[in-house]
């Protein structure tokens, strides 16, 4: 079957083989991952930490170069995913990616805060199809919580609130 018959995200993500943890990292402060209001989900800053717990850290532009920055945002977007499907019980109730904002931890001379943002995006894209394509903000910061190399959070449209 070819990815363009794939309706739904859920099956996208299955196409892909992409594996999302059943639940996202615990937030590291008094906040909650996914506020829903309104007909939409607010997804609190997701980092770079892998499944297993492991905090992917460094400074982009002087420990972690931007090709590895990238696929560190397309994990933190699987998080994010895993934050959503958690609280809405199925990626299927997402209609529609609305706004992202992500942040690099980089040094001063850093210029490709685009490119590393663009992990995040293009993975929405395979995952969300046109309703993937989003407005986005991103730039460098002086640091993150625990020195990860990267932080996006999101705006998503819902099908119905639960």
């Amino acid at each position: 079957m070819r990815m363009t018959e794939i309706q739904t995200p859920e099956a996208r993500l299955a196409q892909l083989g992409i594996k999302v943890p059943n639940g996202p990292p615990s937030p590291i402060g008094a906040f909650c991952n996914v506020r829903l209001h309104a007909g939409l989900a607010y997804v609190s800053g997701q980092g770079s930490v892998t499944a297993d717990g492991t905090l992917l850290r460094g400074k982009v532009g002087r420990d972690v170069d931007a090709e590895t920055a990238r696929e560190h945002a397309r994990l933190v977007t699987i998080n994010m995913l895993a934050a959503l499907r958690s609280t809405l019980g199925t990626l299927d109730a997402v209609t529609g990616v609305i706004k992202l904002l992500g942040l690099v931890n980089a040094t001063p001379e850093f210029e490709e805060h685009p490119y590393v943002i663009d992990g995040a995006s293009t993975l929405l894209a395979e995952v969300f199809g046109p309703r993937g394509v989003h407005a986005r903000s991103s730039f460098g910061v002086v640091s993150l919580p625990n020195q990860i190399t990267v932080e996006i959070e999101g705006i998503f449209s819902l099908e119905t609130l639960q």
